[in-house]
């Protein structure tokens, strides 16, 4: 049968898993296929979770949008505080994340996602008021600084990107879209429980010209309303119920037929 096999790196050691579905092994392509389903759809969203540098974000001076992905504003002239000169940039505002690249060299850029996103707020800075945005200890807890002219339009960019942060964290935006499908039964072909199967009751058979089943008729007999009277029985020696009228011992005893 096929094993899914599944080899991880955790700091300096490599483990390897191996599963195997042997209670159903039909359904163990199903699972390897929707595990790698999974793994590329991991794979290929990684720009909506993961801080990133230096990454081919632009195609003809326009932002590279990502599925699902909507630009709110765009805004020139920001300079990116992470030098003491700084460096003058263009600033994308998406609803996923926020996007800076220099002017002067597109490929020194920074594309960071709302999820990566520990605070966002506006200080004091050699430069003057700016705009900060601190990082998660996940993405390395860095404290990115940009400043924006004039006072009014910081304000503005603050207030946005707060706002797209908020809404974020309520609902992410992960890149994947999982549609949950509930598994519907056809009615018809659900066996319907009706009990226990009981055996066909035999026929009882009264009357067919050569044998009387007395007993079948003694026992269908349940119409009196009351015991019947309790006489002697010679042949047995016994008191018993009295009989109904045209039945004997002898005949009830033979609950077989006589043969022929």
């Amino acid at each position: 049968a096929e094993a899914l096999y599944i080899m991880t790196k955790a700091n300096s050691s490599r483990y390897e898993f191996i599963f195997t579905n042997l209670s159903q092994i039909m359904e163990q392509p199903r699972l390897i296929a929707s595990v790698l389903n999974t793994f590329k759809a991991y794979s290929a969203t990684k720009l909506y979770r993961d801080l990133h540098l230096r990454g081919a974000l632009l195609t003809n001076k326009q932002l590279r949008l990502l599925p699902m992905e909507q630009l709110c504003s765009q805004v020139n002239g920001v300079w990116n505080l992470s030098s003491d000169q700084g460096n003058l940039g263009t600033l994308h505002v998406t609803n996923v994340r926020v996007v800076w690249h220099a002017n002067m060299n597109e490929s020194f850029n920074i594309s960071l996602p709302y999820l990566q996103v520990a605070a966002i707020k506006t200080r004091e800075s050699k430069f003057g008021t700016a705009l900060v945005i601190e990082t998660t200890d996940r993405s390395g807890g860095y404290v990115l600084g940009f400043k924006v002219d004039p006072l009014e339009r910081l304000q503005h960019v603050y207030k946005e990107l707060s706002s797209l942060l908020k809404v974020h964290k309520a609902k992410p935006i992960m890149g994947v879209d999982v549609f949950l499908q509930k598994q519907v039964m056809d009615e018809e072909a659900v066996p319907q429980d009706t009990g226990p199967e009981l055996p066909d009751e035999p026929e009882v058979n009264v009357a067919d010209g050569t044998h009387y089943d007395a007993f079948a008729a003694y026992l269908a007999d349940g119409t009196h309303d009351r015991d019947r009277d309790v006489v002697l029985s010679p042949e047995l020696g016994l008191a018993v119920e009295k009989l109904p009228e045209g039945f004997t011992l002898a005949s009830l005893w033979e609950v077989l037929p006589p043969s022929s």
